[in-house]
């Protein structure tokens, strides 16, 4: 029996998955099966002209899986949960949409019976380990192939091989590298490869076009947001609709600096108006709702959540184990919250929940309460502080 030849590669359309879909081809000479999976970043029209392009290339196959809905079910709605901003900054779209599109490939490679998989991630970034550790788990049989990351190819190289390969690529298209999802819009190029710079409004695929504020609700329920501005919408409806409505105003732009997954620093820019307005106003919600206990442990435990994520661990039993604590922790955390959008900013206005903590019948912060007196607190301090005094008063003792 003649061995498959099948070789499935995540494919985006952009220049490195086009390169692959050549060379895997022309110099490999494998039978190659592009699979676009679409976490939220595509129009119709994008997908359209995508297909186009991919029929320009020597593939066997062209299809699109969408896993928009799957991508917020499965990971999106925890981040949401957890409040998770990778390094105080980055709301980790890519890093969690790389999950989701390489199961999908996996999924694909074993239902067609490929003997290969391949992806076009470059040998110093993350996406390349996020990758191969979900291959490595959903399909072990299958080899893993990485032309970027093997040949060690610029961006310049590649146009000059397609070219060469009578592939028309606009070599324009690769000053910025764009990666574009549900949950926001990654940007790397020159200005993010040095420690100083900042990135240009034509990097951004959404130009700032709106100068007037505007306000704007987001009511939720359990955690998870139901309403923009009182209409009722599905969660991915809704953070697709924000998205459009704060992206004009330049909001949710940013270069994170951080730590990747095989130890070196990096810098990568992003836009994400939807996601970082969504996360700052759900941690506004849960400060009115939450106790304090509950807002302790689940600082701990998000920021476990979202550095798995991040670090391609998405897999891990114990990831399960968060998401049932998160989700636990939702019950309550249902209100709206009201938000003023500005140019390049927003401002969180405040709450209503039935839910709310902040309750006048029990007191008012520093003015007047109803369930203890000026006595009681006295005594609360006293015993509160016994072991940092009994800790001192040892130690000034051996001191002397």
């Amino acid at each position: 029996m003649k061995p498959s030849t099948k070789l499935v590669l995540a494919f985006s359309g952009g220049l490195d998955t086009t390169f692959c879909a050549v060379y895997l081809h022309k110099e490999m000479g494998y039978e190659v099966h592009a699979l676009c999976v679409n976490t939220g970043g595509f129009s119709s029209e994008e997908l359209r002209k995508m297909e186009q392009h991919a029929n320009r290339l020597p593939l066997a196959s062209f299809e699109v899986a969408n896993r928009t809905q799957a991508f917020y079910d499965d990971c999106v709605k925890y981040l949401l949960f957890a409040n998770a901003l990778k390094n105080q900054t980055y709301p980790l779209s890519v890093s969690a949409e790389r999950v989701t599109q390489a199961i999908a490939v996996a999924e694909y490679a074993n239902a067609i019976g490929a003997s290969a998989i391949a992806h076009g991630s470059t040998g110093a970034g993350n996406d390349q380990v996020r990758f191969d550790m979900v291959f490595s788990v959903l399909c072990p049989q299958i080899q893993i192939i990485t032309p970027i990351r093997d040949l060690g190819l610029s961006r310049e190289a590649e146009v000059s091989y397609l070219l060469a390969e009578g592939i028309d690529y606009n070599p324009e298209k690769a000053v910025y590298s764009i990666n574009k999802g549900l949950w926001g819009t990654s940007v790397g190029g020159r200005e993010t490869l040095v420690s100083r710079g900042v990135l240009p409004e034509e990097a951004f695929p959404v130009p700032v076009s709106k100068s007037e504020s505007e306000m704007c609700s987001i009511r939720f329920l359990k955690g998870e947001p139901v309403a923009l501005n009182g209409v009722e919408l599905k969660p991915v409806e809704l953070i697709q609709a924000l998205e459009s409505l704060a992206g004009p105003f330049g909001i949710g732009r940013d270069i994170h600096v951080g730590d990747t997954i095989i130890g070196m620093k990096g810098r990568v820019g992003f836009a994400s108006a939807a996601a970082m307005i969504l996360l700052k106003a759900h941690h506004l919600l849960e400060k009115h709702v939450l106790t304090k206990s509950q807002l302790l442990t689940k600082d701990q435990l998000s920021t476990w959540y979202g550095h798995w994520v991040h670090e391609g661990q998405f897999l891990d039993p114990v990831m399960r184990d968060i998401e049932a604590f998160l989700s636990q922790s939702q019950q309550r955390v249902s209100g709206e919250v009201f938000v003023q959008l500005h140019p390049y900013r927003f401002v969180l206005e405040g709450v209503k929940s039935d839910f709310d903590l902040m309750d006048p019948r029990f007191g008012s912060y520093g003015e007047s309460n109803t369930l203890w007196n000026g006595q009681d607190v006295r005594g609360f301090a006293k015993i509160y502080a016994n072991q940092a005094q009994i800790f001192n008063q040892v130690s000034v003792h051996h001191e002397k």
